[in-house]
C-alpha cells in the first residue's frame, strides 16, 4: 500500500515538471490588437454671446478733497466741529482772534469818512471860485487847482472804501467756515496755536466730499488688447461694480467719468475713473476694492470648461472627437475667464465634441467611448467678469515664454488633472507638432 501512494506522488510530480509546448506564434504581418477605448466625458460646443470682463484692484478717492487753510493770521482761539463727522458747506469750523481785525476795519472806515469830509471841502471851494473865475476875479490856474482837488479827493476815497472792504474781508476770515459738504478731518492745529498764512503754518484741516465718490484704477496694455477698439473712453457704455474687501458686493453700478487719453510709458497701462454715488456714504476714501469692469461683448466664440484646456510651451490646447469617435488635438485661442469657462476665440467650429475628462489617457488618434454632457450655462452678465490679470498670469505662465506648461486651470469633478510639458497629453501634443 506505501507502494502504491509512493507511485501516486511521483507520478504527480513527473506530471508537474513535464515540459509544456511551445504558444504558437502568431502569423507574420497580422495586426496588433487595437487599444481599448477610452472612457470621456464630451461637451457639444455652440456659439455664444459673452461679455468681456476684467477685474482689477482700484482705491477709492473724495470726489473733492479740500485743505482747509487760514487765510489771515492769529492765534487759534476755538474748534467748532467734531473731528471725522460730517460738514455741511459753509458750516463753520475753527474761529481766529477777531480783535486785531475789528480793530483795522475801524481804522480804515475812519480813514475813508476822512476822505469824504476832505472831498466835500474841495467840492465847495470849487462851486464858490467857479463864478469869480468867470468875472476874471481869480487866474483861470486858481480854479483849475480847484476842480483838481475834487477829482484827486473823490479817487482817494475810492481807495479808502476798498481798504474798508479788505478789512471786512480779513474780519469775515477769522471765522473759517467748511468750503463744500463732506466728511471732516484731523484738526492739524490746536486752540492758542498762533496761526500763519504760509504754505507750513496755514493748515488746519481737510474736507472730503463723498457724495459721490470716486474709484481709481487702470487697465494694463495687454487688457486693453482684448476689447474692440483697443482702448476705453468715456460714455462707451461700460459696466462698472465693486467689492469690498470683505467680499461683498457694493449695491449699485459706477459710471466710467475720466479715461486718460494715453498709456502711462512707465507702468503701461491706462488711467480709469468710475464715479459711485454713495448716498449712505458706505465707502471711504482711501479704501481699496476690487473693480469689475464688463466692457462690451464677444460674438460667435465657445465657452469649454477650465478643465478641457490643457497648455504646453507652444500654446493652448483640447482634445475633440471625430466621426470614427477618435481622439483629435486642436490648438485654440483663448481670451479671458467667464465664470468657471475658458472664452475660446478661434480653433474650434460649431458642433465640435469637447472632451472635458479623462485626458492623462487620451492620445491623438486613440478611441475614445464619448459620453454627452450638457454644457453649463454661461454664468456671465452685468456682474460678472473674469479673475484680475495679474492672477491669471501667475497661475499660467505665457505661451513661448519656455517656463513649464500646466494646465489652464485646477482639475473639476475628477476629471483632467494638471499637466506640463512631460505628461503624455503634452508629449502627444509635441510629437504631433501641434
Amino acid at each position: 500500500m506505501a507502494l502504491g501512494f509512493a507511485t501516486l506522488i511521483l507520478a504527480a510530480c513527473g506530471k508537474s515538471e513535464a515540459p509544456q509546448a511551445p504558444a504558437t506564434p502568431a502569423p507574420a504581418g497580422a495586426a496588433a490588437a487595437p487599444p481599448p477605448a477610452v472612457p470621456v466625458t464630451v461637451i457639444q460646443v455652440t456659439p455664444r454671446t459673452v461679455p468681456i470682463g476684467f477685474e482689477v484692484v482700484g482705491q477709492t478717492e473724495g470726489s473733492k478733497q479740500v485743505e482747509v487753510r487760514a487765510r489771515v493770521s492769529g492765534i487759534l482761539e476755538k474748534r467748532l466741529y467734531t473731528e471725522g463727522d460730517p460738514v455741511k458747506a459753509g458750516q463753520p469750523l475753527f474761529q481766529i482772534d477777531r480783535a486785531p481785525y475789528e480793530i483795522a476795519l475801524e481804522q480804515a472806515k475812519a480813514a475813508l469818512n476822512q476822505e469824504k469830509a476832505r472831498s466835500a471841502q474841495a467840492a465847495r471851494e470849487s462851486e464858490r471860485l467857479k463864478p469869480l473865475v468867470q468875472d476874471r476875479a481869480i487866474s483861470r490856474k486858481e480854479y483849475d487847482d480847484a476842480t483838481s482837488a475834487v477829482q484827486l479827493s473823490e479817487a482817494a476815497q475810492q481807495q479808502f472804501a476798498a481798504r474798508v472792504r479788505e478789512a471786512e474781508l480779513n474780519l469775515s476770515y477769522t471765522l473759517v467756515k467748511s468750503p463744500l459738504t463732506g466728511i471732516s478731518g484731523r484738526a492739524e492745529r490746536s486752540e492758542g496755536s498762533l496761526i500763519t498764512t504760509d504754505a507750513n503754518g496755514s493748515l488746519l484741516t481737510t474736507v472730503n466730499q463723498v457724495t459721490p465718490i470716486y474709484v481709481r484704477f487702470s487697465l494694463a496694455q495687454t487688457d486693453l488688447a482684448k476689447l474692440p477698439n483697443g482702448k476705453l473712453g468715456r460714455g462707451s457704455g461700460i459696466d462698472v461694480q465693486i467689492l469690498r474687501p470683505d467680499g461683498s458686493r457694493y449695491p449699485g453700478k459706477g459710471r466710467l467719468n475720466f479715461a486718460a487719453s494715453e498709456i502711462d510709458p512707465k507702468l503701461g497701462t491706462q488711467q480709469l475713473r468710475a464715479e459711485f454715488d454713495n448716498a449712505n456714504r458706505e465707502l471711504v476714501p482711501g479704501e481699496f476694492v476690487r473693480v469689475q469692469i464688463v466692457a462690451g461683448q464677444r460674438e460667435n466664440v465657445f465657452l469649454v470648461p477650465q478643465a478641457a484646456v490643457l497648455q504646453t510651451e507652444k500654446g493652448y490646447f483640447v482634445f475633440a472627437t471625430d466621426a470614427e469617435s477618435k481622439a483629435t488635438l486642436r490648438p485654440i485661442k483663448v481670451g479671458e475667464w467667464v465664470g468657471s469657462d475658458w472664452t475660446v476665440l478661434s480653433g474650434l467650429s460649431a458642433g465640435d465634441r469637447v472632451i472635458t475628462d479623462n485626458l492623462l489617457k487620451v492620445r491623438p488618434g486613440a478611441p475614445v467611448n464619448a459620453t454627452e454632457a450638457k454644457a453649463a450655462p454661461a454664468q456671465a452678465g452685468a456682474g460678472q467678469s473674469a479673475p484680475a490679470p495679474g492672477a491669471q498670469a501667475a497661475a499660467q505662465p505665457a505661451p513661448g515664454s519656455g517656463a513649464p506648461a500646466t494646465a489652464a486651470a485646477p482639475p473639476q469633478n475628477g476629471g483632467a488633472a494638471t499637466t506640463n510639458a512631460g505628461t503624455p497629453a503634452a508629449r502627444a501634443a509635441k510629437s504631433t507638432g501641434k
